[in-house]
């Protein structure tokens, strides 16, 4: 079995797992779910937590199936509710009073009261005073006060809702609106469902020649096993990596905003414990992984905003989540630590150009990212600033050049001719040029830099009119203003 070694004390320096996986098989496989082997995973810890489980997906990839077919295979109680039909009613029976007054239920066949499970499909063309009444079974398990006293799991499924970067090239479901920010928070996994154009090859065709399935006794003794083992592992995953994933979903929580995720303190802790029964649920279908690959599948199936249409930017994410583990692998007081950790790329620049034990190609990557977090003008003044350093000698040929450029732009004048139209956009942008160099001290080195650079940038025309000149003068200043800051420091 692979082993992690790491010279961090909050590390432990082997899994605690020794045993190999119940069978070798996948688990969605065994239920005849074809092409989802990837939120294996997933779908396993959510059933060993218990944990409320929202699927996003397309028509046509399973949904619905999948869950059915689980409920089937742990011998659940089951209701099965089309959420854009549901009444009231439909859920707790028809009142009643008693003779003593008291209101009273007469419970039907599709009633919620003794369910071990329950299913809400179409969540998202829910009416909004239904989906109202929906919260506190998925929540709490009860209804309107009252405990459902048998339920456990509690399942939802939805096509996708309209996206905020929607280009009109994907399919848009009318009537599956955002799910509610409350609603969709209290479901600690959220799983988007593997569709078509991701099966391999090997999967189409499997699918295509729809074999028939049989829930055997042999099939539901494995899941039954899998969930069950999952579930016992648990402890034993907390206890050796409860310490380092504290750490890592408080780092995480920090970076998030920069990819327009909040994290709530709720939203933590159900991450925290995403990740340990994703690992556990690891360990038992695979025999061997590592907590950081545990982490980004946990990471990247508990963000709710997928439900409200909010588009994430994966890269962005799993770049964070990468520095962070590095950072966590490191002894706490080394110092690139803290440089994995930071998350403004102009603090990290300079937190790198301190650390002497930087390889180059490191050096030259941080370098690279800051100068592309800035526009024109705040981008010539980092550049400046970062070339002063001794320790730029250590960055590659391709990152010295980018930076001479630069800089040369902002201490090399350039001589301007008069071959434009007058009254044009170049006029203009000349004009405010002029305007914006006038009103700033003549011979103050801020202002020689910000007018070869305007100046510069005009010839090559790539400040040809005047909103552009102020973006670039306004950029440049508040970088000034900030290294001043930072000097005083």
């Amino acid at each position: 079995m692979a082993q992690e070694t790491s010279t961090n004390s909050a590390v432990p320096a082997s899994n605690p797992e020794n045993a190999p996986a119940i069978i070798p098989t996948r688990f969605l496989r065994q239920l005849g779910i074809i092409g989802s082997d990837r939120i294996d995973a997933v779908l396993l810890a959510a059933l060993a937590t218990e944990a409320p489980l929202l699927l996003i997906g397309a028509h046509g990839t399973a949904k619905s199936l999948l869950l059915n077919r689980v409920a089937a295979a742990l011998d659940l109680k089951f209701r099965h509710y089309n959420a854009s039909l549901l009444n009231y009613d439909d859920l707790v029976g028809y009142p009643l009073p008693d003779a003593d007054g008291t209101l009273k239920f007469v419970e039907t066949p599709a009633s919620i009261w003794p369910a071990e499970a329950v299913f809400l499909d179409e969540i998202s063309r829910c009416r909004p005073d239904m989906q109202n009444r929906l919260f506190p079974i998925i929540h709490e398990k009860c209804i309107q006060g009252m405990p459902i006293k048998n339920l456990r799991f509690r399942w939802a499924a939805m096509n996708p809702p309209p996206s905020d970067s929607s280009s009109g090239d994907e399919t848009e479901y009318l009537g599956s609106e955002a799910l509610d920010a409350a609603l969709a928070d209290r479901f600690p996994f959220v799983v988007e469902m593997p569709n078509w154009g991701n099966f391999s090859p090997d999967d189409r065709i499997t699918l295509v020649q729809n074999r028939a399935f049989v829930l055997t006794p042999a099939v539901k003794q494995s899941v039954q096993a899998l969930v069950n083992m999952t579930r016992q592992r648990l402890a034993q995953v907390k206890g050796a990596y409860g310490e380092m994933m504290s750490e890592y979903v408080h780092l995480i929580s920090k970076v998030l905003p920069e990819v327009k995720i909040q994290l709530s303190g709720r939203r933590a802790v159900m991450l925290n414990e995403a990740i340990f029964a994703v690992h556990a649920a690891r360990w038992t279908l695979e025999g061997k992984f590592n907590i950081d690959e545990s982490a980004w599948i946990a990471l990247k199936n508990t963000i709710s905003d997928r439900a409200r249409g909010i588009t994430i930017d994966e890269g962005k994410l799993q770049l964070a989540h990468r520095k962070i583990f590095e950072s966590l692998r490191l002894e706490r007081a080394d110092p690139r630590r803290l440089l994995c950790q930071e998350t403004d790329p102009i603090n990290r620049i300079f937190l790198a150009l301190e650390i002497d034990s930087l390889p180059g190609y490191e050096l030259s990557a941080y370098t690279a990212d800051a100068l592309a977090s800035c526009g024109l003008g705040a981008r010539h003044l980092l550049a400046a600033a970062i070339a002063d350093h001794a320790a730029i000698a250590r960055v590659n040929p391709a990152i010295a050049e980018q930076l001479a450029i630069l800089v040369g732009e902002l201490e090399i004048g350039c001589e301007i001719d008069s071959n434009y139209d007058a009254w044009g956009p170049k006029y203009k942008a000349y004009t405010q040029i002029v305007q914006t160099i006038g009103s700033r001290v003549a011979d103050a080195p801020s202002t020689i830099g910000l007018n070869n650079l305007l100046l510069k940038l005009w010839k090559e025309s790539q400040c040809a009119d005047e909103k552009v000149v102020v973006d670039i003068a306004d950029s440049y200043m508040s970088m000034h203003e900030r290294l001043q800051n930072r000097r005083a420091a």
